[in-house]
């Protein structure tokens, strides 16, 4: 039978934590063996005692407690790696997600998905400061990455453990983590599940995530498409204005020679210079890119590419174990 963990990061959520386990309790069937990792990101309430107190009468329930407040994704990171699980749920600490949908993404999971996604039916929150930015969030990333599912912001979530050893989540990452996990090939599907308005405590989310998680987004593109070959990213940058250099000192030498406007009062000329200076420090950043590139990769024995599964790979031809 496979252990279920389940990742709750928690920041100032006391009063949040004991009906959250209650919850956890009702929702999961005596056939699923489960156990809950709280992560409390450097809360300054009495949430680690609450949490101290609980895993005092249940072993299932775990406990970390980070140096200071590192953010969600760091935190969610934190629980990973100290879940024990074969899947890994996660879901946020202020009852907003259903612990009774669970069960139904592990269901589900187990039809042959790596992961499978909670998508919010229903979205119990304010329109102006959650909803609008999470649904132009969501459109964006959508045309960024090209991954089509429609609500990246649903922290409830169930994933495979060898899915989830891959990612390194930090920043708002954790908002990307149906990205990253395509990014591995990953078969992924996303179900709807049930949202709670909050009834306690304070949200820790506001309009200034939404910049950072564009910010985010950047990265991840990058990475996604050019990690391997940054030299064509920065490289074909800096070939443009390069180009468009040649282009403005052609046009600044005809103005020269034909119309006879003088060339050092010419602020063509200095616009030449510009592009030219700048593409070549692109083309110096794609040349460092490419360094750093190797480094990373052959430093650390990495691969740039992830295998599924394998036949047959490390056994030998019949004709030599026939003739061993």
């Amino acid at each position: 039978m496979s252990l279920i963990s389940i990742v709750v990061p928690i920041k100032d959520e006391r009063e949040n934590i004991l009906p959250l386990v209650e919850d956890i309790r009702r929702a999961m069937p005596t056939s699923m063996t489960w156990e809950v990792v709280f992560v409390d990101d450097g809360s300054l309430d009495d949430s680690f005692q609450r949490l101290c107190d609980l895993c005092a009468h249940d072993s299932r329930i775990k406990v970390l407690r980070l140096g200071r407040n590192f953010g969600q994704s760091s935190a969610m990171q934190a629980g990973i790696d100290h879940a024990q699980g074969d899947i890994i749920v996660t879901m946020d600490g202020d009852r907003q997600n259903d612990p009774a949908d669970i069960p139904l993404l592990v269901e589900k999971l187990n039809e042959g998905y790596d992961a499978v996604l909670g998508q919010r039916a229903k979205r119990q929150d304010a329109l102006l400061i959650r909803k609008l930015p999470s649904m132009m969030a969501n459109w964006l990333i959508r045309k960024v990455t090209r991954v089509t599912f429609r609500d990246f912001g649903c922290t409830l979530r169930a994933m495979r453990r060898d899915l989830v050893q891959s990612f390194r989540l930090y920043g708002e990452m954790h908002r990307f983590i149906s990205v990253l996990a395509s990014q591995q090939g990953a078969k992924i599907t996303q179900l709807p599940v049930k949202h709670h308005p909050r009834t306690e405590g304070k949200s820790k989310y506001g309009l200034s995530r939404t910049f950072r998680v564009i910010l985010d987004l950047l990265t991840v593109k990058f990475l996604n498409g050019y990690l391997t070959r940054p030299m064509h990213f920065f490289g074909g940058a800096g070939l443009v204005l390069m180009m468009v250099g040649i282009l403005s000192l052609s046009v600044t030498l005809a103005m020269k020679f034909v119309s006879g406007v003088d060339m050092s009062g010419n602020p063509m000329l200095m616009l030449s210079v510009l592009l030219e200076i700048a593409g070549v420090q692109f083309l110096s950043t794609g040349l460092l890119g490419e360094l750093l590139m190797r480094t990373y990769f052959e430093s650390q024995d990495k691969r740039a590419y992830t295998v599924r599964e394998t036949r047959n790979v490390n056994e030998p031809p019949d004709d030599v174990r026939k003739a061993g």
